[in-house]
């Protein structure tokens, strides 16, 4: 099935000809009949399916360029799923030029105030709270509205919101159509269905949709205390070309942060305590693939559609089933593989069961990282590092003197000075290859003992795929020692 076949207005077939967009996904063929009918629609999908194309197509379509007012309104519950629906809308409309607008709370009101008086926006989306106060100031006016959208009404619904949501439905007229999106459909959101929507059509993505094939699925079990140590181990071993890690609390997520920070990482937090401003700024950063570890609470978080995210590392399990399936649902995106791994502790082991059996798809143990292998993994990162280096010609000025030092050392004698520099031989403390990053200790008293060295981390090429190397690892279990412990490094020879 293709674009063309929706009878889509041809500015709108430009656009997404241009984005790349060539088929529809599966909520995209379900919705689209029903909402370029006019008709009202509740759906069930997760994001990452496609549900802004969704209701934006239809909206974008009927759009009359002759009528001035606010024609759509897109209602979200959090500022970055608001700020991604705009940009996302923006896209699919820049070929008819429509006017899209978003306003959310902690961003001056005044500016939005101005905006929405000097701009005379077609599609307004924002979060609840805002749309309602501006509705009250009389600065946003619904009486030629024609398309409301409620998304992720489950989670307006779990955040409380739902009181400002029925103010915004009453300002609206009674001949608008209404399109409703939710993650899950309980008792209440059929219920907020039967108040908002007439006759609505009902679409469902099944479970097996949800959750990409693309995504590499697996657990450790651990202790709570060994979550951080564990996590850093991958980091260095599987070296994600970006990441997001989930924490259930705020204060977690900044505990995460500070630590990832404190040992040179690259990486960054989002959390609802944290400045409009600065969220935005960090999301943007990551966007552009210039951080490489995001770490959030599943509302802040909630919406982020970045294709470049390789790896979503689970701190603490989820509070419900659901956000599991949004957490992964952040990786293996535009066809790309993706890779989730979950910490779970002994305690929660029968609730990891309880996410198998929602998401329908087994997730395989994986063992930790042995320090050795993080530190190989490391090295590893070093030579990539050397191999860019010499390819780009950067090491060009040091030439001389390298020669100089190989009059005097043997080649071997001044790899490993460098080595020993960079990388530590404790075994019980965890190791790092460049010059920024403060050594991490497992404790107090290997902190004592490894001194003050630095190192830092700047990792560049491809991760291996999560579970691959411990599948294939085998053991001697009497000598309690890994068969094959060389380590094959993969070093490109200079031509000469």
């Amino acid at each position: 099935m293709k674009f063309t076949e929706f009878n889509l207005k041809q500015p709108i077939l430009d656009s997404l000809q241009e984005l790349g967009f060539e088929a529809p996904t599966p909520i995209q063929q379900q919705a689209l009949p029903v909402a370029l009918e006019g008709r009202d629609m509740i759906g069930q999908a997760q994001t990452g399916t496609g549900k802004t194309a969704a209701f934006g197509l239809p909206i974008l379509n009927k759009l009359d360029d002759s009528n001035k007012s606010v024609q759509a309104l897109v209602v979200a519950p959090t500022r970055e799923l608001a700020i991604q629906v705009q940009e996302e809308l923006f896209r699919l409309g820049k070929g008819q030029r429509a006017r899209v607008y978003v306003v959310y709370g902690g961003s001056p009101i005044g500016k939005q105030l101005e905006r929405l008086r000097t701009n005379r926006p077609q599609i307004v989306v924002g979060t609840p709270g805002r749309i309602l106060d501006l509705i009250k100031r009389k600065a946003l006016k619904l009486q030629d509205l024609q398309t409301l959208v409620l998304d992720e009404a489950d989670e307006m619904l779990n955040m409380g919101f739902i009181e400002d949501v029925k103010a915004i439905v009453e300002e609206t007229p009674e001949n608008r159509q209404t399109l409703m999106f939710s993650a899950t459909m309980s008792p209440a959101i059929k219920s907020l269905s039967k108040q908002f929507l007439k006759e609505p059509t009902q679409i469902r993505i099944e479970a097996k949709e949800m959750t990409a094939d693309l995504i590499e699925q697996h657990f450790i079990k651990c202790r709570d205390d060994e979550k951080f140590d564990i996590l850093t181990r991958l980091i260095d071993v599987q070296n994600p070309t970006q990441a997001i890690i989930f924490c259930r609390t705020k204060k977690r997520v900044d505990e995460v942060t500070r630590g990832l920070g404190l040992r040179g990482y690259n990486a960054e937090c989002i959390h609802g305590d944290i400045v409009q401003q600065k969220r935005t700024s960090v999301i943007n950063t990551f966007r552009k693939g210039q951080l490489e570890i995001l770490v959030a609470t599943d509302v802040a978080a909630r919406g982020l559609d970045i294709s470049g995210v390789t790896h979503v590392y689970n701190y603490d399990i989820t509070q419900d089933p659901e956000s599991y399936v949004h957490r992964i649902g952040r990786t293996g995106r535009a066809g790309n593989d993706g890779v989730s791994i979950t910490f779970v502790t002994p305690m929660e082991m029968p609730y990891l069961r309880t996410i198998e059996h929602l998401t329908r798809k087994e997730m395989m143990p994986m063992k930790p990282p042995t320090v050795q292998e993080a530190q190989a993994g490391q090295i590893q990162q070093l030579i990539d590092q050397a191999n860019e280096m010499l390819e780009s010609g950067q090491a060009a000025q040091h030439f001389n003197t390298a020669k100089l030092l190989l009059q005097h050392y043997p080649a071997n004698d001044l790899v490993a000075a460098l080595l020993s520099q960079l990388i530590s031989d404790n075994s019980q403390v965890q190791v790092a290859i460049s010059p920024q990053r403060p050594l991490p200790n497992a404790n107090k008293k290997e902190a004592k003992r490894s001194g003050n060295r630095s190192g830092s981390r700047q990792g560049g090429g491809k991760g291996y795929k999560a579970g691959k190397s411990d599948r294939s690892r085998r053991y001697d279990d009497k000598a309690g020692k890994k068969e094959g412990s060389h380590k094959a490094y993969k070093i490109k020879k200079r031509q000469a």
